[in-house]
């Protein structure tokens, strides 16, 4: 191929470096302006419930609006809005979605060493509810539709911002009323939101979690019967004791472990990059003989994997009584169910029922609305070879396919047969794939805040620039 221009060399060579080359962005020059975008956001407090998400979905209205991008909301209650933006293109290709919810969990601010909703900056990192999950993503989103504007990138894709309500438990004024009510407005072949990491080690990316599918809420309550009196009188039927011996059975329930394609392409990969004692444990858990041993490291040691090996239980809340000198007739418990994609969930309530073995205890599965199991998002698509690329240029670091053992607005995406993948900020390793998300003195570097915009800027211009 000598003699031919670099552009042509990068085609043949299959390296789509000539949309980076074409609209160059000076990211040093830009931090100051990312960086005041996401404190102006973190300083709203959307703590849901109750939510309030239109304050932000107004502020980042007239952010977009003021450089010339119209924007629409869609709200089923009118403090809960759902901010929709798009760039064209010339539509020879599906649409990009790229989203973050602008909801947030309480806080309890006795706890915190700073105000939560300060945006408080020290040692180079910020401070606030939010601050990993999940105002990144709404400023990268943001960022990406103002830069596209800006250097007037003429796109084969059209490419949509979601900056969506209700995330965190209340995805009914949310993501479901998108997709049930609107779903021509975000309709698209790919999405990029919340779920993954570029996980740090000593200073270095590691390696690139992208997340393709999650683990799914199947929350189970569980009710004890028993006959009310004076607790001055002793009875084998007090139902706070049938309760507490079935929250031990449920809590020490062992679940039987599976691989899933994805999570044996994630151990396969991480196993060939890993150190030799690391690399020897992760191929152990692909081996039938050793698995049982490394899954029992992973309990100890590793609960991240231990996690997205099985469909887990964990015991959360326990009420019963209402005075110390009477026996109460009844007692509740909830157990936070995550169950794996591909779960037969009657098959395990009734394997639940018999580790428990309790005629006075009930086991009430949830009936609010839970998201969808979907098969998980595709390896071989354009959108992940992007990822890739982008992961290997901009911190020598491969990208593993991963399960998230939370959940995310991706799963309605997924279930719609929308190809979603989990991205993230970069974080340390200890932290795993949900950082400091829902932490007290929740915090992110400006590096990582910067690089994640970075990260999916170059992705979205790989897939969508002509």
């Amino acid at each position: 191929m000598k003699g031919l221009p670099c552009v042509l060399v990068a085609w043949f060579c299959g390296i789509p470096a000539a949309a980076q080359e074409r609209y160059p962005v000076e990211w040093a020059k830009l931090s100051a302006e990312i960086l005041d975008r996401y404190t102006t956001l973190l300083k709203i407090d959307t703590s849901n419930p109750p939510g309030n998400e239109t304050r932000a979905a107004e502020v980042i209205q007239e952010m977009l609006e003021r450089e010339g991008i119209p924007t629409k909301l869609f709200a089923l209650e009118a403090a809960r809005a759902n901010l929709v933006a798009r760039v064209k293109g010339n539509g020879s290709k599906r649409p990009i979605l790229v989203m973050g919810h602008t909801d947030v969990v309480g806080v309890q601010r006795e706890r915190w060493s700073v105000d939560p909703f300060g945006a408080v900056r020290k040692n180079g990192l910020i401070y606030g509810r939010g601050a990993t999950d999940d105002r990144p993503h709404v400023v990268a989103g943001m960022m990406i539709l103002l830069l596209l504007n800006r250097l007037h990138v003429k796109l084969d894709r059209d490419v949509i911002f979601l900056a969506e309500a209700g995330e965190e438990g209340t995805t009914g004024v949310g993501i479901d009323y998108m997709v049930k009510q609107h779903w021509p407005e975000i309709e698209a072949e790919y999405a990029l939101a919340e779920g993954g990491a570029a996980v740090e080690d000593s200073g270095k990316v590691h390696d690139v979690l992208v997340t393709v599918t999650e683990k799914v809420p199947r929350g189970i309550r569980l009710v004890a019967h028993g006959p009310s009196g004076h607790a001055s009188r002793p009875t084998n039927q007090n139902a706070v004791i049938h309760l507490a011996a079935a929250v031990a059975k449920a809590g020490a329930w062992q679940t039987p472990m599976r691989l899933s394609p994805t999570t044996r392409a994630y151990f396969e990969r991480l196993a060939a990059i890993s150190p030799p004692a690391e690399a020897v444990r992760y191929r152990g858990i692909l081996n039938p003989a050793r698995a049982p041993a490394v899954d029992r490291y992973f309990r100890d040691h590793e609960p991240g994997h231990y996690s997205i090996l099985r469909t887990s239980v964990v015991p959360t809340e326990m009420q019963s009584g209402f005075r110390t000198n009477v026996i109460p007739s009844n007692g509740e418990a909830y157990l936070d169910v995550r169950a794996l994609p591909d779960e037969d969930m009657r098959q395990f309530l009734a394997e639940l029922r018999r580790v428990i073995s309790d005629p006075t205890v009930d086991i009430v599965p949830s009936q609010n609305a839970e998201r969808p199991a979907a098969p998980p998002s595709r390896t071989d698509t354009e959108m992940f070879r992007a990822l890739e690329r982008v992961g290997r240029r901009m911190f020598a670091a491969p990208t593993l396919p991963g399960m998230l053992t939370g959940a995310t607005d991706s799963a309605q995406l997924r279930a719609k047969g929308v190809q979603a993948y989990g991205v993230g900020p970069i974080g340390p390793a200890s932290e795993g794939t949900l950082g400091g998300a829902h932490s007290d003195d929740e915090n992110l570097s400006v590096r990582s805040l910067d690089k994640l915009v970075e990260y999916l800027w170059s992705a979205v211009l790989e897939v969508a620039a002509q």
